[in-house]
This record gives C-alpha cells, sequence and structure tokens, in this order.
C-alpha cells in the first residue's frame, strides 16, 4: 500500500529523524582510547533526564524486563519479603519475575484500571514493625491499562510509617515523557527503556540507582552475572562496558537526551498532557470510556480506549492495520478484545495524534460501531486548536 505505515502504539515509538541519522554510522571499536568521549557523558545525560543527581545509571544491552531482573539481583537477597501490586499486564510480569527469582512477594490484587494501591501500601508499611519488607514496588504506567500511579504517594507512606524498604519503580512508559523526579520521590531503582520515551529502537534497559540502592548492593546476596553492578561499575567509570555495548543505540542515546533536555523536562511533560488530553477529547466524543477507572488515573502516555461489550476491539486493530496501514496497539491478557490502545509518547506532535484518532475513527465506522464521522476527530481539533489547546501548546513549547 502506498504511503506511511503509522506506528501509534505505546512502544516501540517513533524514532526522531535526528535520532535516526545520529545512529547511521559505521560500527566503531568500544574498546578504542576515544569511546569515553562517546560514553561518559551519556550517563550524566540519562541522569538528569531521571533527576537522579546522587547515584547512577546503567545501561545494559536488554529489554526494560531485563532491567527489572538487574534491579531484582543487585539490591535484594533470596527470600527477601517485598511488597507489590498486580493491576494490569506490566506490573503482573514484574510480579511474575520477583516471584519466580525467589523473593517472598506480599502482592496486592487490585481490578484492571485501578493503580498502586497507596492507602493499602501505607497500611501495610505502618503495621510492618520489624521492616520485614527489604522493597516495595510499583508500576508508575501501566502500560495496558493507560494507568498512571502516584509514585510520590507510595514514598510519603514510607517515610510516614519510617520504613526503610526500598523503592522500586518501574517507568519503562513514563521516564522522559511525562513528571519523573528520582530524587523528590526517593525512589531506589528506577527502571525504564530505549524504545519509550528515550525514542529509541528496542535495545537498552536503563537503570538508574540511588545511592542508597548502591549501599545495598553491598549487602545483596543474589547471583549475578551479566546485570552484574560491579562488573558494570569496573568498567563504566573509565567509560567502557564489561562486555559489547549496543553502541549504535548509544549513539541514538546520546542525541535523545539532548532533545528531551534541550526541549526542557517540563516542556516535555506539558506536551504529552497536552496530546492526551485531545485523544480524551476524542474518546468523550465517540461516547467511549479508558479502561483507567478515574481522570487522576489517567495516562498523558497512552489511552486504553474500552469498546462496547457486543464488539471486539481486535476488528478495530486489525481494520486500523490492513486498511489504514496503521497500528493500534492491541489489549493484552484481561483486556484482550475489550480495549484498543493508543499510544502518545515520544517523538509526536498534534498531526500525528489525529492521524491515529482519524484511523481509529475510521475502523471503528468500518468494524460497525455507532460512531458519527468527524465526532471524535472534531473533539480533537477544538482541544488542539482552541484557547486553552493554544496555552498548553504555548508552555510545551
Amino acid at each position: 500500500m502506498p504511503g506511511y505505515t503509522h506506528l501509534c502504539i505505546p512502544g516501540p515509538t517513533n524514532v526522531p529523524e535526528r535520532v535516526r541519522m545520529a545512529m547511521n554510522v559505521a560500527m566503531q571499536d568500544m574498546r578504542a582510547p576515544d569511546f569515553p568521549e562517546l560514553t561518559k557523558p551519556i550517563f550524566e545525560k540519562v541522569q538528569k533526564v531521571f533527576r537522579n543527581t546522587s547515584g547512577r545509571v546503567f545501561l545494559y544491552p536488554s529489554s526494560g524486563t531485563g532491567a527489572w531482573e538487574a534491579a531484582i539481583q543487585n539490591t535484594l537477597s533470596p527470600g527477601d519479603k517485598v511488597l507489590m501490586s498486580r493491576f494490569g499486564q506490566f506490573s503482573n510480569l514484574w510480579a511474575d519475575m520477583a516471584i519466580r527469582m525467589g523473593l517472598d512477594v506480599d502482592v496486592i490484587d487490585c481490578e484492571w484500571g485501578e493503580g498502586v494501591p497507596v492507602e493499602k501500601y501505607a497500611e501495610r508499611l505502618k503495621a510492618d514493625k520489624t521492616h520485614d519488607y527489604k522493597a516495595v514496588f510499583a508500576t508508575h504506567n501501566e502500560t495496558a491499562t493507560g494507568v498512571t500511579s502516584d509514585i510520590a504517594g507510595v514514598r510519603r507512606a514510607l517515610d510516614d510509617a519510617n520504613h526503610p524498604a526500598l523503592l522500586m519503580v518501574d517507568g519503562v512508559s513514563s521516564v522522559g515523557s511525562i513528571e519523573f523526579d528520582q530524587d523528590a520521590w526517593g525512589v531506589d531503582c528506577a527502571v525504564s527503556g530505549s524504545q519509550k520515551g528515550f525514542m529509541l529502537p528496542a535495545g537498552l534497559g536503563i537503570l538508574s540507582v540511588s545511592k542508597w540502592a548502591l549501599e545495598a548492593h553491598k549487602t545483596a546476596e543474589f547471583g549475578r552475572c551479566f546485570f552484574s553492578f560491579e562488573d558494570q561499575m569496573k568498567h563504566n567509570d573509565n567509560g567502557y562496558f564489561p562486555y559489547t555495548p549496543a553502541t549504535q543505540i548509544l549513539r541514538g542515546l546520546d542525541v535523545s537526551c539532548d532533545m528531551l533536555l534541550d526541549e526542557g523536562l517540563e516542556n516535555v511533560w506539558a506536551r504529552h498532557r497536552h496530546l492526551a488530553s485531545g485523544v480524551r477529547a476524542a474518546v468523550d466524543a465517540w461516547g467511549l470510556k479508558l479502561c483507567a477507572k478515574r481522570p487522576e488515573l489517567w495516562s498523558d502516555t497512552v489511552s486504553a480506549i474500552v469498546v462496547p461489550e457486543d464488539k471486539d476491539a481486535r476488528d478495530v486493530i486489525s481494520t486500523a492495520y490492513s486498511r489504514y496501514n496503521t497500528s493500534l496497539g492491541t489489549g493484552l491478557d484481561k483486556v484482550m478484545g475489550k480495549v484498543f490502545r493508543i499510544g502518545h509518547l515520544g517523538w509526536l506532535n498534534e498531526g500525528m495524534v489525529m492521524t491515529a484518532l482519524g484511523v481509529a475513527e475510521m475502523a471503528m465506522i468500518d468494524a460497525g460501531f455507532d460512531v458519527k464521522p468527524g465526532s471524535g476527530t472534531g473533539a480533537a481539533v477544538a482541544h488542539f486548536t482552541g484557547a486553552a489547546g493554544r496555552a498548553q501548546t504555548m508552555a510545551a513549547e
């Protein structure tokens, strides 16, 4: 089919041309004497994106799942008790990993569409007088359901209970897109990946750790090799890696961090809020609902849109792809067939969002949905061109 194939999923996201060109270079010697001229500034820039001033970052040739595992292996020990919650596919997978790795997992199951149960966390932390919990895990942005949770609230729960447990946060689909402040929130291990807000191909697991996580590492007893902090620090301090790094992606990361920092993180966050609000205006005009249960949970990086009970979201997704050359996100696990997802994160503007909304609207009409042509797209246009939309756009520039 002629024309572009449009990528409107919540990751991998679109790669900016500047980033693609930065990666389009000949292979180089990762042990050359000038290699640290590339790598050392990258470590510093990534720390700035996380807002981590007292710890350090680790860059693994893996997905975000690898960084999940690295966080556990390097700071905890087999049998350690941890507090977790499950309310979507990715929070479920992290809990599954913790169980399979031999942690004693106290997991709180929540309805999909809810977020981290901060009040329940607070109750359990206050009741843990002997500090049996060694870590508290929280998924900041649940990509499967379009839910953003209150990480600052989890930190308050820990502080109110005077609890020393480490705070582990999955920020894979939040860091570099929506507000994330590792220092202010007291996050000890913050996990991300290259293919979301960092606007890169998949291939880097990014882990930003606090000084307290580095201290916990000294007594952690999990066996480790590939993800070892010791091996990484020994080589990273000199600008190198303990094994072959993803050099081309590192070059892209250098430029993508420049783009984020040059735009200004607050402006990046405002832009994502502006674009997400346009999507939400369209969803409301279609007469549909989001999977996220309440406005305070709405994600600014991905909207999971619930279809009527007599419809199958997979019909919308397949029609969008086969007829309109556009990829929309599918529902995962419990919400398969019940939602389709529009990703609105990374290298994105109003025109790109309008493409996603226009295709979704056409695909729903083709699939027999009771949707009036121009209803959702019109609402988004009104948002993007109205006074409130213009103010948000100006704030993001």
